[in-house]
């Protein structure tokens, strides 16, 4: 395809991916928001510690099943409509769980039995976040800033993982923990109805941009991520599909690590108090919000002019091995502000292998990039089950440090496992995608808006 045009590009994709990044940034504000909250729910609604766990664990189930249906919904029906009913079920199900227990179910039981299946049904609709995403994000980014793209898209998460915390702990303590969900629920409706108003599913559909913006965002795009026709279940035994999976596995065994233990490490081993806990248990995210961008344009640096294969790997076997190393050391220094910030510097070179691990899963999807990131997500995901079940076991038996020794190991073979993963196109897919560059083949023109 060739498009023809003058004029200065508009800015519409940009604007998707700050759309997208919002949904990052609010799925995860909604996920959490119950982790606070629950100090004062379990009193009021008889729920013990294990029945609350119980109910974390059902929105990690509902999130674990449905990313590849999500994903794979997205590929078919678009991300504009995915995107829009999956926040609109967010803003749904966190008002709900404000009203429901409690005060429309009052029985201690149907309280618990209410959240099980409005956090399931969260996750459920929180499985559409990443894998549809990443189908936007092939539909919208140039090819030459997916991973940059894919990076602003973690960097939303971030922002949530920062400042939803503090937020929700100063909304419970101003009005109540059902006014948490209250107020944040209109978040979701938000992100929804913005989403719906400008985005679209295709660039060639949207009537804010311009021709010279079409052309950066088609060019280099191989003929196989519009080949429709090909079936989805050939990515199952994609090899290089299953590697990306693979070293996503081990890289979200360490990265859970930090999500679940690290504030329980820094109280018991570090010796810091409650409130100065929770204060450095944000710190590592801050590291990330900075490193996670500046990694995705490295990247798509990198891959320009070295080629995709070369620029991936190197900065995601940097990325680990780093990882690696300020893991070790921050696990192994006795200065407990040395320590925090070398483990914050090591999450930060975790989530930065985000965008090239999201940006390769889409190169090797042709059309199926929804379906792909779901296949990847739930790798990560399943990662993620097995690090916060072995992760106790490990440091009662041989200690803290002995952990993450482990799982210094596990970051560096995560790493070298992209020594095998190749992402170039094919010859014939190549010669395509410069020919559509140039404005050769097959010529759709359009007038300059």
């Amino acid at each position: 395809m060739a498009l023809t045009g003058t004029g200065k590009p508009t800015s519409v994709h940009r604007k998707i991916l700050a759309l997208l990044a919002g949904f990052s940034l609010v799925s995860y504000a909604l996920r959490t928001n119950i982790s606070v909250a629950a100090k004062f729910m379990m009193p009021e609604l008889g729920l013990s510690e294990i029945q609350m766990g119980q109910v974390f664990s059902s929105f990690m189930l509902g999130y674990a099943i449905f990313q590849i249906p999500a994903g794979l919904l997205g590929d078919r029906r678009g991300p504009r409509a995915v995107l829009t009913v999956a926040a609109l079920f967010w803003g749904l199900t966190t008002l709900l769980t404000g009203l429901v227990p409690g005060l429309l179910i009052n029985s201690g039981m149907g309280a618990f039995a209410s959240l099980m299946v409005l956090r399931f049904t969260l996750g459920t609709a929180e499985a559409a976040t990443y894998p549809v995403a990443a189908r936007a994000v092939a539909n919208w980014m140039p090819v030459a800033e997916r991973t940059f793209a894919n990076a602003v898209v973690i960097v939303g998460s971030t922002v949530g993982m920062i400042f939803t915390p503090p937020l929700i702990s100063w909304l419970m303590v101003a009005g109540g923990w059902r006014e948490t969900f209250y107020v944040t629920s209109v978040l979701g409706f938000i992100i929804a109805l913005l989403w719906r108003w400008y985005a679209t599913d295709q660039p060639a559909e949207h009537k804010q941009i311009n021709d010279a913006e079409l052309i950066a965002v088609y060019a280099g795009k191989p003929e196989r991520e519009r080949n429709q026709s090909a079936s989805w279940w050939r990515l199952l035994g994609n090899r290089n599909l299953r590697l990306i999976c693979l070293s996503y596995f081990l890289d979200s065994f360490v990265f859970f690590i930090f999500v679940f233990w690290f504030y329980l490490y820094l109280v018991e081993e570090r010796g810091f108090s409650v409130l100065q806990g929770g204060i450095f248990n944000s710190l590592p995210y801050v590291f990330a919000m900075v490193m996670v961008p500046a990694s995705g344009r490295l990247c798509d640096s990198l891959s320009a002019r070295r080629g995709r294969n070369q620029g991936r790997r190197n900065v995601v076997i940097s990325c680990l091995i780093l990882a690696a190393v300020f893991l070790l050391v921050g696990a192994q220094v006795a200065a407990p502000v040395l320590a925090i910030i070398c483990l914050s510097f090591s999450v930060g070179f975790l989530m930065s292998t985000e965008g090239p691990f999201w940006s390769s899963s889409i190169d090797v999807a042709g059309p199926h990039a929804g379906a792909a990131g779901g296949i990847m997500n739930t790798a990560g995901n399943m990662g993620g089950v097995v690090s916060t079940a072995v992760a106790p076991i490990m440091v009662k038996q041989f200690g803290w440090f002995a952990t993450f020794a482990f799982c210094s190991a596990l970051a560096v073979v995560a790493g070298l496992i992209w020594l095998f993963i190749r992402l170039e196109q094919p010859a014939d897919e190549a010669a395509t995608a410069r020919l559509d560059a140039l404005g050769i083949g097959e010529t759709i023109e359009v007038s300059s808006k």
